[in-house]
């Protein structure tokens, strides 16, 4: 056995993780299941890196301390969240920047129309796909052998060991494994098994993957199969609201619509669902794929005034436009005279104080049933908008449960050799909910973890190899 370490996967946290085991001195092979031109999985659709930091840093404002990090997170995911391993990466996230502009990836300022984000992420410079271009470039520089098209259906185990990779008939074996294949999204059988019926009506069915075509969830199956133990519930995901215009795949970034928070959300029935204005878009972007999973025909419409317009990043298509809002919602195929009474009553009920998008500020509504607790301004100039959402799923949350060294799992014991990072056990940090940026927070993190364990574990077994077979 001449292989040090095998990494399945190609995104942010595959990538990490052979650059951590290649710099420890293990030979590596990274397997990626994609053509070359798809290769990075999610990875290439992201922009930014959530960062912790005490004091301004190049292009992070002011300061992002471990607490407020852990309390943001601690937010968003109602409490299900491991506090060590999430502290661990929040942690990481302070020191990384450094390793990773070694590597190639350069980093800018945020964007405008990206709702104050200067502070806690720290934006890639070109996106995702030249972080992804720049750690595949540095990788063949340092000698990582990397596969195109290689598609792992199964690993061979001895118990909690690793043993070897199956691509097909092919075995590969390796003195120490990193799973990093991503959740289960673009399996659409699985999503719809997941989610099942509501109302009648098969939820996943209305479902877009704003992500890669690739992630099928095979190796995740698999080990679960076999017995890795797994954390997570099958439905949750970072799902964002994306314009129902998108692409089934691969829609990524631009698909997204944040005009949400500047009017209000309302379904099929013309009605609101949920406070449109809760907390900052960043915390909350990626509830609301979710609230529409359960409206009826997994689909809602963000509905704002010309007082919006260029308050939040241009999506990639045009609204609905109209004069009146009768029209609007005749438009949108929507019951004119329930839509009219859900916009008179909404206006009526807005308290206009000082409005700023960048503050939790003190436009509210009273007395609505369902208030808009933030930024609460009657629709009222023309011409008016609307976008017509659905879910738009990123990654899934179910996964394998870890420790602070990245290890897989088996009836609550570590595996001495095989490990996992990214979206494969995310789930372990993001019970539920999301906050822009710890995705790529999570991968990198345990990444580089997994990477650098792995390459120690090959390490461990190649100096014991000589002696126990002299002891033979």
């Amino acid at each position: 056995m001449s292989l040090d370490v095998l990494v399945v996967g190609g995104g942010n946290a595959a990538l990490c993780a052979a650059l951590m085991a290649r710099e420890a001195g293990a030979s590596v092979l990274l397997l990626e299941s994609s053509p070359r031109e798809w290769r990075g999985g999610n990875s290439q659709h992201t922009r930014n890196l959530r960062c912790m930091h005490d004091s301004p840093q190049d292009v992070l404002i002011d300061a992002y301390p471990e607490e407020e990090y852990w309390q943001d997170l601690l937010k968003v995911t109602g409490g299900i969240c491991d506090e060590k391993l999430a502290r661990l990466a929040i942690r990481a996230s302070s020191t990384c920047r450094n390793w990773m502009r070694k590597h190639g990836v350069r980093f800018q300022p945020s964007l405008s129309g990206t709702l104050h984000l200067s502070r806690t992420n720290a934006f890639f410079m070109g996106g995702g796909k030249a972080l992804v271009n720049a750690y595949y470039r540095s990788a063949q520089a340092m000698g990582v052998q990397v596969r195109y098209n290689a598609k792992v259906d199964s690993i061979e185990l001895d118990g909690g060991r690793f043993l070897a990779a199956r691509i097909g008939s092919e075995r590969i074996e390796a003195r120490a494994c990193v799973l990093a294949a991503g959740g289960f999204e673009s399996n659409l059988e699985w999503m719809r098994e997941a989610w099942g019926q509501i109302n009648g009506e098969w939820v996943a069915d209305n479902f877009l993957i704003r992500g890669t075509r690739y992630n099928m969830g095979t190796l995740l199956k698999f080990m679960i199969d076999a017995g890795a133990d797994a954390i997570g519930d099958p439905t949750q995901a970072h799902m964002a609201a994306i314009d129902a215009r998108a692409p089934l795949y691969d829609g990524g970034i631009c698909t997204r619509v944040d005009s949400v928070s500047l009017g209000i959300m309302v379904n099929n029935k013309a009605e609101r669902f949920y406070d449109e204005g809760e907390d900052f878009w960043p915390k909350r972007y990626a509830i609301w794929g979710r609230l529409i999973a359960y409206q009826p025909g997994q689909t809602g419409y963000s509905i704002i005034d010309s007082k919006a317009i260029g308050r939040f990043m241009p999506p990639v298509f045009p609204g609905v436009k109209a004069d009146t809002l009768p029209e609007l919602a005749s438009q949108l195929g929507l019951d004119q005279q329930t839509f009219m009474r859900t916009v008179n009553d909404y206006n009526a009920a807005c308290r206009v104080g000082t409005f700023d998008h960048t503050q939790l500020d003190d436009c509210h509504t009273e007395g609505l049933a369902l208030p808009k607790t933030h930024w609460a301004r009657p629709i009222d100039t023309p011409p008016f908008y609307a976008y017509a959402l659905r879910p738009g799923i990123t990654f899934t949350y179910l996964g394998l449960k870890v420790n602070d060294q990245s290890a897989v799992h088996f009836g609550g014991a570590p595996s001495p050799n095989l490990f996992v990072a990214g979206e494969m056990m995310a789930g372990n940090v993001l019970g539920k909910g999301y906050t822009a940026g710890v995705g790529m927070t999570i991968g990198t993190a345990f990444g580089r973890i997994a990477g650098t364990q792995a390459a120690l574990s090959a390490a461990t077994a190649q100096a014991a190899a000589p002696a126990s077979t002299h002891g033979a």
